[in-house]
C-alpha cells in the first residue's frame, strides 16, 4: 500500500501541508478553477484564512456543467492515464462518471482496505459482499482491496444479480465471517433467513455503507445477525473516508488522505467541536484527474478530535452524521421525519421490516404503514398497539397493513437502496 498509517497528529499535519499545495496546483490546471484560484497564495495555504479564500465547490456548480464541460474544463489530464470510472451518487441530476487514474486507485484501494483494519478484520477472514458490483464502485473496490489484508472474498453482488435466496444459500455453504452491504439489505436478508429458519451465525461482523444507521436500526441488525455492525463512510468525489472503531461513536476519518472542514451552515465559519456543521472535503491524493477542492457534499456532521490513545486509529478525528438531510413526509400538516419514524419502528422487536407511504385518498392525506411481524405475533393486536403509539408519538392516525414475512425483501432486493419511504400523492 502506498502510505503507511500515520503515528501522530504532527505527521498528519505535515502530509496535509504538502498535499494541499499539490491539490491547488492540480486544480489550477483546470479551466474551471483557473480564475477562481488566481488570488490564492500557495505558500500560505496552512493559514486557515488563506485556505478559506478558496471558493467552496457544491452540487449546484456541478449541475451547471454539461457532460462535455465537466470532462474538458473541470477534469485535468492524469499523467499516468485513466484506470477506471466511478459513478457519482446522482446528486447532480444525471450521474457523472469520474475518471480515476492508476495513481488515484492506489490510494482508493488503501482507503477501503483501512475499513477492514478499523473493523478488526484479520488475515483468514471470509467476506460475503452484497454491495452492487456494477458501475457504482463501492462493491468492487471492497472486494479488490480485501486481498491486501488476506481476506477471502465472495463477489455476490446485490439482490439484482444474486437473488436473496441464493445469497442465503451461499452464506450457509461458505460460512463467511464478514458480511458487507447496505444496512437495508442486511435487514432484508435477516428477515428472509428467519422466515426460512436459516442460520447466519458464521458472520461475526456486518460492514455497511451509503445509508444512515440509527441506533435502533443498528440494534435490530445486530440482534438479527448475532454480529457486530461497523458502519463506513465515503463519497465518490473523494473515496472511502473512514470507518467506525467504536460502534455508534462516529467515523474515524483518514485525514492523511482527505482534508476536512466542518463549517457553520450559515456563516461558513469553522464549527466548534460537537456542533453540527456542513462537511467540506478536499481529496489530497485521489485528485490526479478530478480536482475536488473544498467539496460540499451536503452532509451535516459534528466532529471531535477524539484523541483517546486507544489503538492505531486514535490518531484520526471522528465525524458523526447528524442525519438531518434524509427527508420527511408532510402529512396533514405534520412533518414526519424519515429517520425519526424508522427509529421508532425498529424499536419494536415484533416488527421485522416496514414500509411507509404517503397517499391521498378521497382528498385526504394518509400515512400507510406496511409491516412484517416476527413469527408468533398477533397481527390484529399489534396493529391496534401501533396505531395508538403512532398517534401518540407523531399525532397521525396511520393505516396499518400486515404483510407476509419476506414480502418487502422481494420488492427491495433489486434496488441499490431500499425504497422504505414512498410518497404516492
Amino acid at each position: 500500500m502506498p502510505l503507511k498509517l500515520p503515528r501522530s497528529r504532527a505527521e498528519i499535519r505535515r502530509i496535509q501541508s504538502e498535499r494541499k499545495r499539490y491539490a491547488v496546483e492540480q486544480a489550477r490546471r483546470a479551466p474551471f478553477w483557473r480564475s477562481k484560484l488566481e488570488h490564492i497564495h500557495l505558500e500560505r495555504l496552512d493559514d486557515p484564512d488563506e485556505w478559506r479564500r478558496i471558493p467552496i465547490l457544491d452540487k449546484d456548480m456541478l449541475r451547471a456543467l454539461s457532460d462535455q464541460q465537466f470532462y474538458n474544463e473541470f477534469c485535468v489530464g492524469g499523467a499516468d492515464g485513466i484506470s477506471e470510472y466511478w459513478r457519482s451518487g446522482g446528486v447532480t441530476g444525471q450521474p457523472l462518471f469520474y475518471p480515476r487514474s492508476f495513481r488515484d486507485m492506489e490510494f482508493a484501494l488503501l482507503s477501503f482496505a483501512r475499513t477492514y483494519d478499523c473493523a478488526g478484520a484479520e488475515h483468514g477472514d471470509r467476506a460475503h459482499i452484497s454491495f452492487p458490483m456494477g458501475i457504482h464502485p463501492v462493491g468492487q473496490v471492497f472486494a479488490r482491496c480485501a486481498a491486501s489484508r488476506g481476506i477471502t472474498v465472495n463477489w455476490a453482488g446485490s439482490g439484482a444479480s444474486t437473488p436473496s435466496a441464493l445469497q442465503l444459500e451461499l452464506i450457509q455453504r461458505l460460512k463467511p465471517t464478514i458480511w458487507l452491504g447496505m444496512s437495508s439489505y442486511a435487514l432484508h436478508l435477516a428477515n428472509l433467513a428467519e422466515a426460512k429458519g436459516m442460520d447466519l451465525s458464521s458472520v461475526k461482523r456486518v460492514m455497511t455503507s451509503a445509508e444512515p444507521v440509527s441506533q435502533a436500526k443498528r440494534d435490530k441488525i445486530e440482534r438479527s445477525w448475532g454480529a457486530k455492525l461497523i458502519d463506513t463512510f465515503g463519497m465518490t468525489e473523494a473515496g472511502m473516508m473512514g470507518a467506525e472503531d467504536k460502534p455508534g461513536a462516529g467515523f474515524r476519518i483518514w485525514t492523511d488522505l482527505y482534508f476536512i472542514e466542518v463549517l457553520d451552515p450559515k456563516t461558513l465559519e469553522p464549527a466548534k467541536e460537537g456542533e453540527t456543521g456542513t462537511l467540506i472535503v478536499t481529496a489530497l491524493w485521489t485528485n490526479n484527474v478530478t480536482p475536488f477542492l473544498r467539496w460540499s457534499s451536503g452532509d451535516l456532521v459534528s466532529h471531535s478530535e477524539a484523541d483517546d490513545g486507544v489503538g492505531p486509529f486514535a490518531v484520526f478525528p471522528r465525524v458523526k452524521h447528524a442525519h438531518r438531510t434524509t427527508g420527511f413526509f408532510k402529512v396533514r400538516g405534520m412533518n414526519l421525519g424519515h429517520p425519526d419514524l424508522e427509529d421508532f419502528m425498529f424499536r419494536h422487536l415484533e416488527i421485522g421490516d416496514f414500509r411507509a407511504e404517503a397517499l391521498n385518498e378521497g382528498g385526504n392525506d394518509v400515512l400507510r404503514l406496511s409491516i412484517e411481524l416476527r413469527r408468533g405475533c398477533d397481527g390484529a393486536a399489534m396493529c391496534r398497539t401501533m396505531a395508538e403509539e403512532v398517534k401518540a408519538k407523531f399525532e397521525l392516525a396511520p393505516q396499518l397493513v400486515v404483510l407476509e414475512t419476506g414480502t418487502l425483501a422481494k420488492e427491495f432486493e433489486a434496488n441499490i437502496k431500499a425504497s422504505r419511504f414512498v410518497d404516492r400523492r
